[in-house]
């Protein structure tokens, strides 16, 4: 009911003064305080609401009126705490209410600095008997107003009372600490988290100084010193963008003021990624503890410039090297060696080579999962392997011995993943055993993903083979492969159960996709060959699986890869390849084909003897096409299907235009992109308003091309049918549909077809805004004459096309 009446008044313009008639209605009764305050509460987390749609003059206006009268709010809510002294339930609400005024920014920083409501937040969090649910609304509140003060020098009073409040709590923290009272040292941590991240460009530019006092990182670093590596995470954005800041300013100085605090929180990171002294086998990637480990690692590389890595690499291996630590440390040690170690220059350095040394002579009686860490930190150090080919051999086969290990197996394929793409020429030698891998994938114990990689390792050394050897050597990677579909078709045949051909699709897939050899102009692609050997069976594959979606995506993809391999050289399979796509189409529309069809497009659109066949494609594929984008509800329903066919359009108009404009089809097209402008599904609408931009362009930009004359007339009929209507749709669509982050999009399509005929899209434009609703249903001014004047001028007369950008961003 509160939120009701709160989105009542935003929307009912006649309402003026909501805030003060519900305080004057309800204030003396104590018994209706909970009530008011709960609407006060919901009232400023409406105005951004999206589902509302006021409109920006609506909320400036309700915006302006809720901070007029703030100070009113803050004063009741201070009463409010006085009259209920220590009713929890009360506080909370009050507290609640606050935080969500100082969200919306409209606190008055010299009065919140002077409240007594301030004073009360303090003493709460400062008691240790605070209860769980209290404790945890004051802290809310105190993160929101450290929050609203983002801008610390234009809100000095608040900031200076916040800053010295919140550095009050470390005994309380410590109290929570010695309770094993997790809750509230993770708020107590959040609170020290926001206050670090509203004093960080203070902290930067004077650190040490006032308000950039250091002792902020302190209390960050007694959070991290916690045995609960949950506390620790809390603070992780605040270090990745202190590293940032100090990154973007490279500033020595400033470096060495701020490198002890970042070698502490190492060093912090490093005893939280420790595993239990009893885990067993391998660390755990995808548990809770799993992902924490990740984002640490992720961390460290981010701030390990601020360390020096080749230093910090050192340090960590010295303490390895020195002591005898146990098996837990050790592991998490290679742990954090493992995310540095491709920042470590591998050039005539000692250590980096000692390490990969004393690695790879591990015994294979340490524990299981610090095995398992010192693999992937040998893949880590591909760098140093390929300046040091002496260490490949020992390398190999240390790795072969984990491939072999059931809970090493996938680590291990990782790791020659990485080797082989880094030392690619050095692998070379090697081909016929990574060969003989992968003829036995299946008898390694090995993920998908794992043996998807190792697989696209050996495509990548096999691109850098003699020329002469490659087509024979990608006839032997595939055969396992082929045979494989091969007997799945067979069984099919005889005993009518369909077996699922995805895992050796996507192998073949990344076999084509990472098979690049340099080929000289007028030489015939290796490749080629064997893709026309092949495509016999992908082609029964893709029949016996017609109508099952997913399968089907999996010979698209395994076929756009084949014919991005050789180019030009797969001409022979186009007219099959056309004739089976546009066949199953017609019977089970999946818009993998369409996305098929743009490659092909994108390979032989420039062809000559290709055009008209690739345009009966575009027509046979779109009639279906049309059909099911019709049906009520269908653009929402199916964006994939919209992104791949503006996709496909995108591509006839970036080579071959005037095949595409001179077709029916064309205006059909068109009249689908001005229908989907509206689709608020991220992908679909880019691909549209980039098919819209491109189509305008190529009657804008004078390519000095013999065909121009011509594509800039045809362009000129479409837009004479179609413009009046698109420039209303892309206005509607940004009003009423789309997200703001789209509308940059919609702004380079209006510059485009400015671009083409500037008097036309004036006109265009005036009827547009002049058909938008001025008024609401609740009354309030949408948009003023004024303001849709002025929003014609901006954007009629600008320069660049970042101006309309902005200007629709601005008033739309």
């Amino acid at each position: 009911l509160a939120l009701a009446i709160a989105d009542l008044a935003l929307q009912m313009a006649s309402w003026k003064g909501c805030v003060h008639t519900l305080i004057e209605k309800y204030n003396d009764d104590i018994s209706s305080m909970p009530f008011l305050i709960e609407i006060l509460t919901v009232l400023p987390e409406e105005v951004h609401s999206r589902s509302l749609r006021i409109g920006a003059n609506r909320r400036t206006e309700i915006i302006e009126d809720l901070a007029y009268y703030s100070n009113t709010v803050v004063s009741l809510l201070t009463t409010c705490v006085e009259k209920t002294g220590s009713d929890e339930k009360m506080l909370i609400k009050v507290f609640r209410c606050l935080g969500s005024w100082f969200n919306l920014g409209v606190l008055d920083s010299n009065f919140m600095a002077n409240s007594q409501l301030l004073m009360v937040l303090f003493q709460i969090l400062q008691r240790d008997e605070t209860s769980t649910n209290l404790h945890e609304a004051a802290s809310d509140c105190v993160c929101s107003a450290l929050y609203a003060i983002e801008n610390v020098d234009t809100n000095i009073p608040l900031a200076l009372q916040l800053f010295q409040g919140v550095l009050t709590f470390e005994t309380a923290y410590h109290m929570a600490v010695a309770r094993e009272d997790l809750d509230k040292v993770l708020n107590y941590c959040r609170i020290f988290t926001e206050l670090c991240e509203t004093f960080l460009e203070t902290t930067v530019r004077t650190p040490g100084q006032g308000m950039g006092d250091l002792r902020m990182l302190e209390l960050l670093l007694i959070c991290a010193g916690h045995p609960q590596y949950e506390v620790v995470e809390i603070s992780f954005n605040f270090w990745y963008r202190l590293g940032e800041h100090l990154y973007k300013i490279n500033d020595a100085n400033l470096n060495n003021i701020f490198r002890p605090y970042i070698q502490r929180l190492l060093h912090c990171l490093a005893r939280h990624c420790q595993l239990d002294p009893d885990h067993e086998g391998i660390p755990e990637e995808t548990d809770d503890f799993g992902e924490f480990r990740m984002r640490v690692s992720d961390l460290v590389k981010d701030v390990i410039f601020l360390v020096g890595s080749m230093e910090c690499f050192s340090q960590l291996y010295s303490t390895l090297k020195d002591g005898n630590p146990p098996w837990e440390v050790t592991e998490a040690v290679l742990f954090i060696m493992a995310s540095i170690a491709k920042s470590v220059d591998p050039e005539n350095n000692p250590t980096v080579a000692e390490v990969l040394q004393q690695v790879v002579l591990l015994p294979e009686n340490v524990h299981m999962a610090v095995r398992y860490t010192s693999i992937e930190l040998v893949g880590e150090m591909s760098e140093v392997v390929d300046r040091n080919p002496r260490f490949l051999d020992p390398v190999l086969n240390y790795l072969m011995k984990g491939l072999r290990e059931k809970p090493l197996a996938s680590a291990a394929a990782k790791a020659i993943h990485n080797i082989c793409s880094v030392c690619r020429d050095h692998m070379a030698q090697h081909f016929q055993g990574l060969l003989e891998i992968a003829r036995s994938l299946d008898s390694f114990a090995l993920s998908t993903e794992a043996a998807v990689g190792l697989l696209k390792g050996t495509a990548l050394v096999l691109a850098r083979l003699p020329l002469e050897k490659i087509a024979e050597c990608l006839s032997d990677l595939c055969a396992v492969q082929v045979v494989a579909l091969k007997k799945l078709l067979a069984e099919q045949s005889t005993n009518g159960k369909s077996a699922d051909p995805t895992v050796w699709l996507d192998r073949l897939a990344v076999i084509f996709r990472h098979t690049n050899p340099i080929v000289e102009n007028g030489q015939t692609h290796p490749c080629q060959k064997v893709i026309q050997e092949i495509w016999p069976v992908l082609s029964e594959t893709l029949n016996a699986h017609q109508a099952d979606n997913r399968i089907v995506e999996r010979c698209c993809r395994c076929l756009r890869f084949a014919v991005r391999c050789v180019g030009k050289g797969s001409a022979s399979l186009l007219q099959p390849l056309v004739t089976q796509m546009v066949s199953v189409y017609q019977v089970y529309p999946h818009s993998c084909f369409l996305y098929l069809g743009s490659i092909l497009v994108d390979e032989y659109g420039m062809e000559e003897g290709c055009r008209q066949g690739l345009l009966d494609m575009l027509q046979a594929l779109c009639m279906p096409t049309f059909q099911l984008l019709e049906q009520p509800n269908s653009l929402r329903n199916h964006p994939d299907t919209v992104d791949d066919l503006f996709r496909l359009a995108t591509r006839f108009v970036q080579r071959s235009p005037v095949t595409l404009l001179g077709s029916s089809i064309i205006i059909h097209i068109i009249q689908c992109a001005v229908a989907a402008t509206s689709l608020d599904h991220r992908d679909a609408n880019c691909s549209v308003m980039k098919f819209i931009r491109d189509l305008v362009h190529t009657g804008v930009g004078n390519d000095h091309e013999d065909d121009f004359d011509l594509r800039k007339r045809l362009i000129g009929q479409a837009m004479e049918q179609n413009g009046q209507h698109l420039i209303n749709q892309l206005l509607h669509s940004c009003c009423f549909c789309l997200p703001p982050y789209t509308l940059p999009d919609v702004a380079e399509v209006l510059w485009e077809i400015m671009l083409f005929n500037r008097p036309m899209f004036c006109r265009w434009l005036e009827n547009a805004l002049k058909g938008l609703p001025k008024q609401t249903a609740g009354g309030a001014v949408t948009v003023t004459h004024k303001q849709l004047t002025d929003f014609h001028k901006q954007v009629t007369s600008a320069e660049e096309c970042k101006q309309p950008s902005h200007d629709t961003r601005l008033n739309l």
